[in-house]
């Protein structure tokens, strides 16, 4: 490979991180600028959450078919397609005068993201073959992303404060164009044979609307109750669809997930282990941001900057650390170790006083967590990703996406219903406010500890070093090298 095709792959490789980083920006930067939002369209409390749910309905929804897409007709196109997409209904969101027009915009956005998200690990995949090269990639990938959240926080109340809340939305137009324009140019063709490219749209159809189903149901729980017989109803619904999908799967010819990539043991168990940790780092996130500001009265922009240390040694740790300790150690001792010090810094956040200090009792819990998930979200995801076909990566990744939103969505919501509960349960005995607030909040936090730790316990005893694994392909038709093994 000669210096300039390696400097092309690298710079592709930002343009894959800046059109990711785009996408999880958004799903931050909307939330400071609701209030402004519902002020100006004259959204009520309920339907004002439509603005949120819309998007996750489609994100959640379109993850999967859209990283199989991109197997059956090019990862590039794929990705292209998604990001004017996103482009486009981040236009029509930025202009939007009325409640209709925005949700149906942020509906729109929700599927560009998804195709973005899906087909951005796969085609990294694909740059990257070789051991050292690919953990770094990922290094770099992870260092972009770990902070998009919180400059999705600052910049929201920038642009919302300085401008109006239009501008969220508007900002991504010259970012859109700019990853569209230098994609074109640098990443990578190529496609599945025409013999494969048969789209299973009976395939397509259930998986999309089980998954829509299950995160609407999610999201609308503690509305409507875990137990009500809505919530029930559109799990069962979400369920079924799921089984008549599984069913399609195994007897169709040309299937959109054929099922033996759940045979790969790594996959299986890194996909287990992403909803898992999703669903710890969703809690710490949701619930640290309501403590800053319910209990120690931060508002939007100081809960922002109280994020930065930790997304600082996050990025630092993915870009730094995590590649060399992966070529080091294998896949399997950063990733357990990296949940492990994750769990740890949930459970010191089970513990914040009410008269708690940012420096004494939040700083340190939070930089232990952005040191955890640095060290151990990339080799989570190559863990996911490995002994897997190049014919199949986009499903591979689309999966592993699927897994952390499901897991991300379902488990803050099981552990904000427990948290009222005990929020409720100190009420009645006599505390105050605040006082059974947080104890809500330790609660969340303990049972988001408890979920990491099982994460870490998995890994621990089923996750194999990737030369262990059934050989899978290089993108060239050569054998996959292995990273180094415990």
């Amino acid at each position: 490979m000669t210096a300039a095709e390696n400097r092309t792959r690298w710079l592709a490789l930002l343009v894959l991180c800046l059109g990711d980083v785009m996408i999880v920006l958004d799903g931050t930067i909307v939330n400071v600028a609701l209030p402004s939002i519902r002020d100006d369209l004259g959204f009520s409390q309920a339907s004002l959450a439509w603005v949120v749910n819309a998007y996750m309905l489609t994100f959640g929804g379109f993850l999967l078919l859209g990283g199989r897409l991109g197997d059956l007709y090019g990862n590039r196109r794929l990705f292209l397609g998604g990001i004017a997409l996103f482009t486009a209904a981040s236009l029509a969101c930025g202009l939007a005068t009325t409640q209709g027009m925005l949700v149906a915009s942020r509906a729109v956005q929700g599927v560009g993201a998804a195709v973005v998200a899906a087909v951005a690990l796969s085609l990294i995949m694909s740059l990257f073959t070789e051991p050292a090269e690919r953990a770094k990639a990922m290094g770099v990938f992870g260092f972009v992303l770990s902070g998009g959240g919180t400059i999705g926080v600052l910049l929201g109340g920038v642009l919302t404060d300085l401008l109006s809340w239009h501008w969220i939305f508007l900002v991504n137009l010259p970012v859109g164009v700019a990853v569209f324009a230098l994609g074109l140019r640098l990443l990578p063709g190529g496609r599945a044979a025409a013999a494969s490219r048969k789209l299973d749209l009976p395939g397509a159809v259930t998986v999309t609307a089980a998954l829509m189903v299950a995160v609407y149901a999610i999201v609308k729980g503690n509305e409507t109750g875990w137990t009500s017989g809505r919530t029930l109803g559109l799990l069962a619904a979400a369920a079924g669809l799921l089984a008549v999908f599984l069913v399609i799967e195994s007897r169709t010819a040309a299937p959109l997930m054929p099922l033996r990539i759940f045979r790969i043991r790594n996959v299986s168990t890194a996909n287990v282990m992403g909803v898992l940790m999703a669903a710890g780092m969703f809690a710490q996130f949701f619930f640290s941001a309501l403590y800053l500001q319910q209990i120690l009265g931060y508002s939007p922009l100081e809960v922002g900057l109280a994020y930065v240390p930790s997304t600082i040694l996050w990025g630092s740790a993915s870009l730094f650390l995590s590649d060399r300790l992966v070529m080091r150690f294998g896949i399997k001792p950063p990733l357990v170790a990296g949940l492990g010090l994750m769990a740890l810094a949930l459970a010191l956040f089970g513990r914040m006083p009410v008269d708690g200090s940012y420096a004494l009792d939040v700083l340190p819990a939070t930089l232990l967590l952005g040191l955890g998930a640095g060290i151990a979200f990339n080799p989570l995801l190559l863990a996911a990703m490995s002994g897997v076909e190049p014919s199949e990566s986009g499903l591979a990744s689309g999966v592993v996406n699927t897994a952390f939103m499901m897991g991300g969505a379902l488990g803050l919501a099981v552990l904000a219903a427990s948290a009222a509960a005990r929020t409720d349960s100190l009420l009645d005995a006599g505390r105050s406010e605040f006082a059974a607030a947080n104890g809500g909040f330790h609660v969340a936090f303990l049972l988001g500890a408890l979920l990491v730790a099982v994460a870490a316990g998995i890994g621990g005893v089923l996750l194999r070093g990737l030369a262990e694994e059934p050989p899978g392909h290089a993108a060239h038709g050569e054998p996959e090298p292995a990273l180094a093994t415990e």
